[in-house]
C-alpha cells in the first residue's frame, strides 16, 4: 500500500475511532441527564417566588409573534413581562405592545434602551432590563425561544436550592425553512446538546450557561463582573456562566427544554450564523473546539471511502461510511430522546449530513475572525471578546462595507 493510501487508512480509522468513542459518550451524557430530568421532574414544584421575564427585542422574524404569544399565557402564580428594543419604533416592541393590549391581565411593560454602549447589544438590552425588574428572580429568554405553559414553574424550581445562582435551558431546534434552516436545527438539538452533556458529564456539572433561556438571581450579572464586562463579549453567555462556576456558585443546565425557532433562510445566511457561533467557541474555548474536530464522524466515513475506492475495497469502503452514519443516527435519536423531541423522526435521518456540515461550518471557523453582528462587522479577540471593525472609507467618502442587515441572538 503506498505511504499516501496509507496516511488516508490511518487518517479515517483515528477520526472513526474518536468519534465512536465521542458517541458513546454522548449516549451516556443524554440518559444520564434524561434520567434526571425524568427523577426532579415528580418532585412537587412548590418553589414559586415572582419572577421578572426578560425579553431583549430588535426587529421582527418569521416566528416571533407566536414566541410572544406563549409568553403572555404562562400558568404561574406571579410575574412580569419586561420588553426592551433599542428605540420605540422597534417593529418587535411594537408587536409586543399589541399582544400585551389582548391581555390586560398580564403585567407587561415596555423600555426603550437607545444605541448600545458596549458592543454586546444584547448584553445591553438585558442591563436596562434587569435594573428595572421588579423581583429578584429573573428569566431571560432570546426572541427565538418558544415555552410552553409551565416554563416557569419548571424554571424556577432550578433557584429552590440557595446555593444555586444560575440554570440554563438546552433546546430542541424548530424550523419552517428548507434544508438548510433543518439542518441547523437539528445541529443545535444534537451537535450543540451532546457537547454540554459531556462537558457536564466530565466536568462534574456545568461551567457555562446558555443565553436561549436562563434563570439567575438579580445579582447574578455583578457576581460575573458586571453589566459592562459581560458586554465586551459575543458569547456573554458562556461567560456569565464560567465566572459564577469559578467563584464556586452554582450553575447547570435546567430540566425544562425550549423550543428554538430556527430562521427559515437559506445555505448562505445559514452557514453565515453558524460560523459566527462557531468562531465565538473558537475564542472563548480554543482547547475544547480544537478537539471538536475529532468528534465528527461522517467526514472520516468519508475518507474510509476515499480509501476503500482507491485500494480496491470499495465494499469496505461502503460499509466503513455507513458506519459512520449508523454513529450519527443513534447519537441523534438517544439526544432527541432526552431531550423529549416529538419530532425526532426526520431530524435523526438527516443528523449524518448535519455532521458533515458541522466539520465543514468547524473548518471555517480558523479562516479569520471577522463576524457580522447586528448590521455591523467585528473582530473577535482572545477570551471571545469582540470590537467593532472601522469601516473603510474611500476616496471620494463613503464605507466600503454595505451595509448589512443581520438578526442578533
Amino acid at each position: 500500500m503506498s505511504l499516501f493510501l496509507r496516511i488516508l487508512f490511518y487518517g479515517a480509522l483515528a477520526g472513526t475511532v474518536t468519534s465512536a468513542v465521542y458517541c458513546v459518550m454522548v449516549l451516556v451524557g443524554a440518559v444520564r441527564f434524561a434520567r434526571r430530568k425524568r427523577r426532579e421532574e415528580l418532585a412537587p414544584a412548590d418553589f414559586s417566588p415572582p419572577v421578572s421575564v426578560l425579553k431583549p427585542l430588535h426587529g421582527t422574524e418569521p416566528d416571533l409573534e407566536e414566541n410572544l404569544r406563549r409568553f403572555f399565557d404562562l400558568d404561574y402564580p406571579e410575574f412580569e413581562l419586561l420588553f426592551c428594543a433599542r428605540h420605540e419604533t422597534d417593529t418587535g416592541l411594537q408587536l409586543a405592545k399589541r399582544i400585551a393590549a389582548e391581555h390586560p391581565e398580564v403585567r407587561a411593560r415596555f423600555l426603550t434602551c437607545g444605541e448600545p454602549r458596549f458592543p454586546n447589544a444584547k448584553m445591553w438590552s438585558l442591563t436596562a432590563l434587569s435594573e428595572a425588574a421588579a423581583y429578584d428572580t429573573l428569566v431571560t429568554s432570546d426572541a427565538d425561544a418558544r415555552v410552553s405553559r409551565d416554563y416557569l414553574r419548571q424554571c424556577v424550581q432550578e433557584l429552590a436550592d440557595p446555593k444555586r445562582e444560575l440554570a440554563s435551558c438546552l433546546y430542541v431546534g424548530r424550523t419552517t425553512g428548507g434544508l438548510a434552516a433543518q439542518l441547523d436545527a437539528v445541529g443545535k438539538s444534537v451537535e450543540m446538546s451532546g457537547g454540554i452533556l459531556v462537558a457536564d458529564m466530565l466536568e462534574g456539572g456545568t461551567k457555562f450557561a446558555l443565553g436561549v433561556s436562563m434563570v439567575l438571581r438579580r445579582g447574578a450579572f455583578l457576581k460575573a463582573g458586571g453589566y459592562e464586562d459581560l458586554g465586551q463579549y459575543y458569547a456573554e453567555d458562556f461567560v456569565l456562566g464560567h465566572q459564577l462556576a469559578e467563584q464556586g456558585y452554582g450553575v447547570r443546565m435546567a430540566n425544562y427544554v425550549v423550543r428554538l425557532m430556527v430562521l427559515p433562510q437559506g445555505w448562505r445566511g445559514s452557514f453565515r450564523d453558524q460560523l459566527r457561533w462557531m468562531k465565538s467557541t473558537r475564542r472563548s474555548r480554543p482547547a475544547g473546539h480544537l478537539g471538536t474536530g475529532l468528534t465528527y464522524a461522517v467526514p472520516f466515513g468519508l475518507l474510509g471511502l476515499a480509501w476503500g475506492m482507491l485500494a480496491g475495497h470499495p465494499l469496505v469502503g461502503l460499509l466503513w461510511l455507513l458506519a459512520t452514519c449508523v454513529n450519527r443516527w443513534a447519537m441523534a435519536a438517544v439526544v432527541l430522546w432526552a431531550l423529549k423531541d416529538e419530532q425526532a423522526g426526520k431530524p435523526t435521518l438527516i443528523y449524518p449530513l448535519r455532521d458533515l456540515l458541522g466539520f465543514a461550518v468547524w473548518v471555517a471557523s480558523y479562516m479569520g475572525d471577522r463576524m457580522q453582528y447586528h448590521g455591523g462587522r467585528y473582530s473577535l479577540g482572545a477570551g471571545g471578546r469582540f470590537e467593532p471593525v472601522q469601516p473603510k472609507v474611500k476616496p471620494g467618502g463613503g464605507s466600503t462595507l454595505p451595509d448589512v442587515a443581520v438578526r442578533g441572538k
